[in-house]
């Protein structure tokens, strides 16, 4: 990975072309990653809800993510909006609306109108799916969700006549893992591909003109890590410091591709051998991967202010208060959409006329350098949101969670062998 890593900027640099042109290796490895991920989502929601039997154990859970994602999200915008207020990072740019060329932005502002016209009843009917197959299909995970939801209370209610049903379920993630495991090992080629086409488009000379922005958004994001997910995990019992080190593997990967698809399903095996309970699991990180996007929410507000500072653009206290509101609704669900940050930023901003949509074109060229930050920042949240929940419900096993994240030896499980798609060795004591 860290040989990659080098590769890739040195071929950004020295052969901006031909690095251009490396840029299905990137998208590759991720469809990949994407092609098993509603599966995986299925086979442990489905085995966790079956598994437990307790189906009112499974309904709070539901309620009290919900609850946690809603608070925190909420922080978290706030938070982009104060810090974009104090620092100003648009302050002085005048960039004229006019002047900017719109045709970079017609397929973001095309979705973004889709996404928001329909309104609330719209996006509840969008969760559920024309067919079962099709929410496969179309790997929409809040409908695979939603699914696997009914199939598992389903199995749940059968009680003995489901566990055959139940046992092949177990069996064929099994299976999936070891089908990640292969397709993790060109995790490099995917790293190669991703940053040498950023850097040979790009270059870092496209970081200049807004450092400013991108030196605040990833200030702004580890702010949020340390102080508002620290204090949550010290209340929970834990420290996260001690959880992003038991997360390196991942947030390495996750660093090199943007993307914090490519590690879900290891996400998912690492808090289960913390000792979580499956179920716990398995209904809060695929929940919060569209309801509990921390970064992505910082990101939302502190662009939106960020446009409108850059284009002298005067904005109001009711301003500020609505482009929170708004936010509120348009991060939701943002998961799996086409170019989803700007396409959201896009939605915010049709809903406050006051600031120039147009002023996106001014986000573009340093995204992807944001998304870095935005997947980092979303993944360890999600991780956090787990481990919160787990402890506000009672479903972990905090001696071995401690174990875990000391680095002491605990039990061997099977969820410890599912670790090794990272490709990383394991020890398994």
């Amino acid at each position: 990975m860290l040989l990659a890593l080098v590769l890739s900027v040195i071929v950004g640099f020295v052969w901006p072309e031909t690095a251009i042109q490396l840029k299905p290796l990137g998208d590759g490895f991720i469809k990949l990653i994407k092609m098993l991920i509603p599966l995986i989502v299925f086979c442990v929601v489905v085995h966790g809800i079956a598994g437990t039997g307790d189906l009112k154990r499974v309904g709070r859970v539901g309620v009290k993510s919900l609850i946690y994602f809603e608070v925190v999200t909420t922080i978290a915008l706030a938070l982009g909006l104060l810090l974009a207020f104090v620092f100003q990072p648009g302050v002085g740019m005048n960039v004229d609306p006019k002047a900017l060329d719109a045709s970079a932005m017609s397929a973001y502002t095309t979705t973004a109108s889709k996404l928001v016209g329909g309104g609330t009843v719209e996006f509840l009917m969008k969760l559920i799916p024309t067919t079962a197959v099709s929410a496969f299909a179309n790997g929409d995970v809040l409908q695979v969700l939603l699914f696997s939801i009914l199939f598992g209370c389903a199995l749940a209610m059968l009680g003995d006549k489901g566990q055959k049903v139940t046992g092949l379920i177990e069996e064929l993630s099994h299976v999936l893992f070891k089908t990640m495991g292969i397709i993790i090992k060109l995790a490099p080629l995917g790293v190669l591909g991703a940053i040498a086409f950023t850097v040979g488009k790009y270059g870092i000379g496209s970081l200049k003109q807004l450092g400013m922005l991108v030196v605040l958004f990833y200030g702004a994001v580890i702010i949020f890590v340390v102080v508002v997910l620290g204090t949550i995990m010290r209340f929970s019992g834990f420290s996260i410091f001690k959880l992003l080190r038991y997360l390196r593997e991942e947030l390495m990967i996750v660093f090199a591709t943007t993307s914090s698809d490519s590690v879900l399903p290891q996400i998912m095996s690492k808090l289960k051998r913390m000792g979580i309970r499956d179920s716990t699991v398995g209904l809060v990180i695929p929940t919060g991967y569209s309801f509990n996007l921390d970064a992505f929410s910082i990101y939302i507000t502190l662009a939106a202010v960020f446009i409108a500072q850059a284009t002298n653009t005067p904005i109001s206290m009711t301003d500020l208060l609505t482009i929170l509101a708004i936010s509120l609704v348009t991060s939701k669900g943002a998961h799996g959409v086409p170019g989803s940050a700007i396409v959201v930023l896009a939605a915010t901003l049709q809903a406050i006329p006051a600031i120039p949509a147009i002023g996106l074109v001014l986000v573009l060229s340093v995204d992807w350098f944001m998304g870095i930050a935005r997947a980092l920042g979303n993944l360890v949240g999600n991780c956090v949101a787990t481990v919160a929940v787990a402890a506000w419900e009672g479903d972990i096993d905090r001696e071995r969670a401690h174990a875990v994240l000391d680095g002491r030896p605990v039990p061997t499980t099977d969820d410890d062998q599912d670790i090794e798609v990272t490709g990383v060795p394991v020890r398994v004591f």
